[in-house]
């Protein structure tokens, strides 16, 4: 067990030397793709983090979730350890799988655009009201078709990855549009 904190530690500084630019709101510790991480480990249940990464780094995540559960309750440092690798895992395959830079994980409270603060609570909500003066007229149409492909696929069964990954697939191009890029600069295939 020793052997595997040691390689999660090493892991966890070599991920730290990687260098990248810009940050995202799936890249903080607020972010939905932590949050899902954290659901898996208090569930016991890859599913719930599997949707954010395409099927070809599947095995990655599904290591790292295993070997991640494996030590955390060794002691309290395992823990920490073991959670940050997995988490920090997770955001990096699925910011690699979007062409976006990895700079870490941000601290909780990292400030995030209003437009996406607006998008996450217009899924919340139900509606884009949350959006509404934020996003150009000629633009709404798209945004609100857009916004009902993820309405459509947001009730899916966790254990349905493949339902999962079409969630977060219409879920990415939402909130792209919705921050303002036209479409997406690679097709986020899960």
């Amino acid at each position: 067990m020793k052997k595997i904190i040691l390689s999660i530690a090493t892991a966890i500084g070599i991920m730290a030397t990687i260098p990248t630019s810009v940050s995202a709101h799936c890249d903080t510790m607020d972010g939905p793709t932590v949050a899902d991480g954290k659901k898996a480990m208090e569930n016991n249940n890859v599913n719930y983090a599997l949707k954010w990464v395409q099927l070809k780094d599947e095995n990655e995540i599904k290591n790292v979730f295993k070997d991640s559960m494996k030590v955390r309750d060794l002691s309290p440092e395992a823990k920490v350890v073991a959670e940050k690798l997995f988490l920090e895992t997770l955001v990096r395959v699925h910011r690699i799988a979007e062409n976006a830079p990895f700079t870490g994980l941000k601290e909780s409270g990292t400030t995030i655009d209003k437009k996406v603060l607006a998008a996450d609570k217009s899924i919340e909500v139900g509606n884009l009201s949350p959006l509404k003066n934020m996003i150009e007229k000629e633009k709404s149409f798209e945004l609100n078709k857009k916004f009902e492909r993820v309405l459509a696929l947001k009730d899916y069964d966790i254990n349905d990855v493949k339902a999962g990954r079409e969630y977060i697939e219409a879920y990415v191009k939402f909130f792209k549009f919705a921050e303002g890029e036209e479409e997406h600069t690679q097709h986020h295939a899960l």
